[in-house]
């Protein structure tokens, strides 16, 4: 009586705390996960159909191979039980079912891994692409550079775009792509072959689409490549496939496959918006105009390692309030942001002297910050380049 009493009382208590936590609809995501899937994503291009392909050959393979096996042995234990007057049989080795047991599962595997030979060798070959784009993986976002083709010479950075107050707090709805959205999704044209080349400037990452069947790991000071065809206009998503760090889950990859004609437009319109975010670094800017600048470099790049406060997370990441190296001299502080450390990566190759100089003019005049050289401009960071 006593425990279904405390049983009672804890099945009561587990009902208010369901009752006052939210319940949120779950839809499926355009290009990415649906609700109760069961098997790989639908997939896009040849590769991957192949791969979906080899999945279920697989599957069927075990499954016959499981009933074949498990089948005479349980015929065997029913039919052959000594409850029926059967005793067991002594005898010893036999060639033929030596020989049997060994070139069967031979043959089987040959069997398996010819057809998937013949996909792995089609998922290397990355030559005559139409476009070659580099995707650099660092903590925690992707970089893109447009290497070779329609839109060579496009580059932009490409973060998590789901609120960060979705992500800190339960109350509050998540839409249905949350934590695989971002700001600058990839875009392609449709049936052309796109090569990716893969490296990272911190730790181990990995890019996968897994509609496109690709994953491959972009690794620091190494260059590896992949490649895809997409058959089918979508938004198709992934994330990294490495455990890089505390925001992994936070590292979503984006791409959009249009029409040549749209991907024409896009290409033009991206070039465009470049030109006019291009900043000149003889400009002189005032230190309200670079803080200003530099908060939303800060909240792009920064805020998750060092947080919104500046405290940094202990024993990972330094805290950037009180911090001797951006209150003091402001050359170390170049140095430091511009080539990076430890876990830091260095931003030299991935933010313009603009953005540098305004990020650090930012941390080194907020929080508890007051440093003596309150002020860095973007010609100080350019020739911190040479």
């Amino acid at each position: 009586m006593k425990h279904a009493k405390r049983l009672q009382s804890l099945m009561l208590g587990a009902s208010f705390l369901a009752a006052g936590m939210p319940s949120w609809a779950v839809t499926d995501s355009p290009g990415g996960p649906a609700v109760r899937q069961l098997n790989f994503h639908e997939p896009v291009t040849q590769i991957a159909e192949q791969i979906y392909s080899l999945h279920t050959l697989m599957l069927i393979i075990c499954l016959v191979i499981f009933v074949a096996v498990f089948g005479v042995m349980f015929y065997s234990i029913f039919k052959h039980r000594k409850s029926l007057g059967h005793k067991s049989a002594t005898f010893h080795e036999s060639t033929a079912v030596e020989i049997a047991w060994t070139v069967v599962p031979f043959l089987i595997v040959i069997g398996m891994a010819l057809p998937a030979t013949k996909t792995v060798v089609a998922m290397k070959d990355t030559s005559n692409a139409d476009i070659t784009i580099k995707a650099t993986g660092m903590q925690w976002k992707w970089g893109y550079n447009y290497l070779n083709g329609e839109g060579e010479g496009i580059n932009f950075l490409s973060n998590l775009s789901t609120p960060r107050e979705q992500i800190v707090d339960s109350t509050i709805a998540k839409n249905e792509n949350y934590l695989i959205e971002v700001d600058n999704p990839v875009v392609v044209p449709v049936n052309k072959k796109i090569r990716i080349v893969l490296t990272a400037n911190d730790v181990i990452h990995a890019w996968m689409i897994p509609a496109f069947g690709v994953k491959q790991d972009a690794i620091p000071g190494f260059v590896r490549d992949t490649w895809f065809k997409a058959e089918k206009i979508g938004t198709y998503r992934g994330q990294c496939a490495e455990l890089c760090g505390k925001d992994h889950a936070f590292m979503p990859i984006v791409v959009n496959v249009v029409s040549d004609e749209d991907y024409k437009a896009w290409v033009d319109g991206k070039k465009k918006e470049m030109a006019a975010n291009a900043d000149d670094p003889t400009k002189t800017w005032t230190v309200d105009e670079l803080v200003q600048r530099g908060e939303k470099v800060y909240t792009a790049n920064c805020i998750a390692c060092h947080q919104a406060n500046g405290k940094g997370v202990p024993g990972s990441f330094p805290a950037l309030d009180a911090s001797p190296i951006v209150t003091g001299p402001k050359a170390a502080n170049i140095h430091m942001v511009m080539e990076g450390k430890g876990a830091m990566p260095a931003w030299k190759p991935v933010l313009s002297d603009t953005e540098i100089a305004a990020v650090i003019t930012y941390t080194r005049n907020h929080w508890s910050n007051k440093a003596s050289e309150n002020i860095v401009q973007p010609a100080e960071v350019l020739a911190a380049r040479k």
